[in-house]
């Protein structure tokens, strides 16, 4: 079950777009040159549309195909920014720009999905409109999120969509993905205890909020253990913890606790945002202090729809006979969880082979991979839209 032959010719110069973006590596939404490198070639390939400033700093290519009166439309997604890291590969391509990196590989996701739509574009073996989804900001911005609150799938009337994401430690040409929650929601709290502060050797004057502080993050991580039930999956990080003081003879007046919760379903980042407020502001009352929580919730559950998972299952074991329909969840966040709450899709992991994990500085793409995701995208496309 091969990939198609034309991404084996097309490699080179899908290859050569993707070192260049992991050149000029751009953060969250300042991601001009990328987003104006994506709209010259979606033009240079042919594509019917092509309209930039979605969400931003997004960008969108329709192609049509030979014909669409099947009416159907579908969504391919890629994102194109990077992260705040300083690269440490040694690669002859590294990047340009000091502590700023691709190490999530969106680079190879840009190039995917542009050596896709050049393919796409050329044949046009599909009954139907396929709508290019480049987007900004996935790593912490919410891009996802802007582009559909800017209408992308009215605009376009996007009926399912679909998305992948490489995954280091699956070897290359593998794919795996579920029903259900893929990928956990993440939110982040930010809980600041305040009590009585004063001298170190008189505690019994004072109410020590480095102690009660302390108390709190104890008392956070029995959430998981006694709260939930043990065949969810819920990871609670509390991932700060300062006091207004350096001062080791000195007993704070402030503490400021940050941290984060992932789950896999709406009723446990429920119960889980509860419990975090009564755990917090209880225990600091019994201690005579107080505590003031601020919840900031991030991006939801990453939940993939059955008959779409059908669909893109169906699509990966054409071009590849490794294909994982049930794997494990994952606990990190995605915001095509935002596109997914929009409409039906499902979201697919590419294998990339052994190299350092994703957000890590030794991080490394592996070019050998594109064939499959490309080959996939137009796979997904030409099955879900026959009889051009």
């Amino acid at each position: 079950m091969p990939v198609r032959n034309r991404f084996a010719e097309l490699l080179p110069e899908i290859t050569e777009w993707r070192h260049d973006f992991h050149q000029h590596p751009e953060l969250m939404y300042d991601v001009h040159r990328t987003a104006g490198l994506v709209e010259e070639r979606l033009k240079s390939f042919g594509c019917d549309e092509v309209v930039p400033g979605i969400g931003k700093t997004g960008v969108v290519g329709i192609i049509r195909g030979r014909s669409t009166d099947s009416g159907r439309v579908i969504g391919l997604r890629a994102d194109m920014d990077a992260l705040p890291i300083h690269e440490e590969t040694g690669l002859d391509y590294a990047s340009r720009t000091p502590g700023k990196m691709h190490a999530c590989g969106h680079d190879g996701h840009t190039a995917i999905l542009l050596g896709a739509a050049k393919y796409l574009a050329e044949t046009r073996n599909f009954n139907g409109t396929v709508v290019l989804l480049f987007q900004p900001a996935e790593e912490g911005g919410a891009g996802g999120k802007a582009m559909v609150d800017d209408g992308v799938m009215e605009r376009w009337g996007v009926q399912e969509v679909y998305g992948l994401h490489n995954t280091p430690g699956l070897p290359v040409g593998h794919f795996a993905t579920r029903v259900g929650g893929l990928l956990a929601s993440s939110d982040e709290f930010e809980i600041e205890v305040t009590g009585k502060g004063g001298h170190a050797a008189a505690p019994h004057e004072t109410i020590d909020t480095t102690l009660v502080a302390a108390q709190i993050v104890v008392s956070l991580h029995s959430i998981v253990s006694r709260n939930v039930d043990p065949i969810h999956r819920v990871v609670l990080t509390v991932g700060t913890f300062e006091t207004d003081s350096t001062a080791s003879n000195v007993i704070a007046h402030r503490a400021k606790l940050k941290g984060t919760v992932r789950t896999l379903d709406a009723e446990n980042r429920k119960l889980a945002e509860e419990r975090v407020r009564r755990v917090a502001e209880d225990t600091a009352s019994a201690f005579g202090a107080t505590a003031t929580v601020t919840w900031d919730p991030g991006y939801p559950v990453t939940e993939n729809t059955a008959e779409e998972v059908a669909h893109a299952v169906e699509a990966a074991r054409a071009v590849s006979d490794n294909v994982d329909s049930d794997t494990a969840p994952i606990m990190p966040s995605e915001d095509f969880a935002y596109m997914l709450e929009s409409r039906p899709g499902a979201y697919i992991f590419l294998g990339n082979g052994d190299t350092a994990m994703c957000h890590h500085p030794a991080y490394q793409f592996d070019d050998s991979a594109m064939p499959f995701g490309c080959s996939w995208f137009v796979e997904l496309c030409e099955r879900r839209m026959p009889g051009a």
